[in-house]
């Protein structure tokens, strides 16, 4: 079973998982999966630099967009569902493309990986462009749709950045304005990157949109105020935090952020400043939306 990509190498020590006991699986695991956190780590320079290319992207109007297959395209699918409802973003700011569409984040269509062509019609589709940012997302680092995708995107002059957990190629670094390799190693179950892989892209994700969140001022200290309230676990978290920031109880927290239509940072401009709800967006809107730039630095 010889292959040079680390996703796809035996792991000697997973060699005889299926003759252990259920406790001894949990541990071979967990021991493997404490590897993760410090392979990403040692990519952080370029995480970095691909956290800078959102921001660029989203100051100019643009897109963050990942492109993946199976569970690459999954894991990028959710973390752009998870911006709008934690950050206030409009659905389009990030957004998840997947080999074989919208079924395939329920139902596995392994074959639609395999086709660069359709890679491609899909950056056509949703239109990119030269304020965009696409990465791509595929842990071997051969999905054929992903590199057909990232060839148009580039074509098209958008950005692009490339995650893997393989050796990146030579031609690859100097094809891409970025390249995430996080060298995870060979997997528990051979070629399962569901898991190490797995977790080492939804770090990556994770950091590149918090990241690009914080620099967009959508967070306030480490509140996550650009929050919408849409449930109540999310009015919840609004109030306490009103109730922090503002030093109010929890009603007069409650009536701030109803006359704030839900929105967190437009009532703490409102009760820090005693402001109506249009005055504080327009203040917000004057400062770019960071909200120290209208009522100070939090610890004072």
């Amino acid at each position: 079973m010889h292959d040079r990509r680390l996703t796809e190498q035996r792991n000697p020590k997973s060699q005889r998982i299926d003759e252990l006991d259920a406790l001894g699986i949990v541990d071979l695991i967990n021991a493997e999966d404490r590897l993760v956190a410090e392979a990403v780590g040692e990519e952080r320079e370029a995480i970095a630099r691909a956290l800078e290319l959102a921001e660029q992207a989203f100051r100019s109007g643009g897109r963050l967009i990942y492109v993946g297959a199976g569970t690459s395209g999954r894991l990028g699918v959710l973390d752009a569902a998870e911006m709008p409802p934690t950050y206030g973003t409009d659905p389009w700011m990030v957004l998840g493309v997947i080999a074989g569409g919208h079924e395939a984040l329920v139902r596995a269509k392994e074959g639609a990986e395999d086709s660069p062509v359709a890679g491609a019609a899909a950056m056509d589709e949703i239109g990119v462009g030269t304020r965009d940012f696409v990465l791509g997302i595929a842990t071997s680092g051969t999905t054929p749709y992903v590199h057909g995708a990232l060839d148009r995107a580039r074509a098209l002059g958008a950005r692009t950045g490339f995650l893997l957990c393989t050796h990146p190629s030579a031609e690859l670094i100097a094809k891409h304005d970025v390249v995430i390799a996080p060298l995870v190693g060979p997997e528990v179950i051979t070629g399962s990157t569901r898991m190490k892989a797995g977790t080492a892209t939804k770090l990556v994700l994770n950091t590149i949109t918090t990241g690009a969140m914080v620099r967009l001022g959508k967070v306030y200290g480490n509140l996550m105020v650009d929050l919408q309230v849409t449930c109540e676990k999310l009015r919840d978290r609004g109030e306490r935090m009103l109730e922090t920031m503002l030093g109010v109880d929890r009603a007069e927290a409650g009536e701030l952020l109803e006359r704030a239509g839900g929105h967190v940072k437009t009532a703490l401009v409102m009760g820090k400043l005693g402001l109506d709800a249009v005055e504080a967006r327009r203040r917000l809107d004057e400062a770019g939306g960071t909200v120290s730039r209208v009522v100070g630095d939090l610890g004072k």
